[in-house]
């Protein structure tokens, strides 16, 4: 199955995009979590999921997000920036999708 992922913090993901695509999202986009002005970043059409990683975050931009995704009844899931975290959030969204 092919998903889509908004990930939202982090300055870089690395490695991160490889096994991502290994468990199958392969529309992976990223909005960099620092700065203050991505707090005025829109969802891109056609995601999936949400991913926010909370340790590379600004609180608002966390805040907004949460908020469009609930208005446009996308899936957001929360995890530290290390891949079994992320792993494991992931495996509670699609848990969470599929039901």
């Amino acid at each position: 199955m092919s998903s889509s992922l908004l990930i939202v913090g982090a300055d870089d993901l690395g490695i991160i995009l490889k096994k991502l695509s290994s468990v199958g999202f392969h529309e992976v986009f990223h909005i960099n979590g620092r700065k203050e002005k991505t707090v005025k970043a829109g969802i891109p059409k056609n995601i999936d999921m949400i991913l926010v990683l909370t340790d590379f975050v600004n609180h608002n931009l966390s805040t907004v997000i949460k908020q469009k995704a609930k208005s446009q009844s996308i899936p957001i899931f929360f995890a530290k920036r290390s891949w079994p975290s992320i792993y494991q959030a992931l495996i509670k969204g699609r848990t969470t999708i599929n039901n």
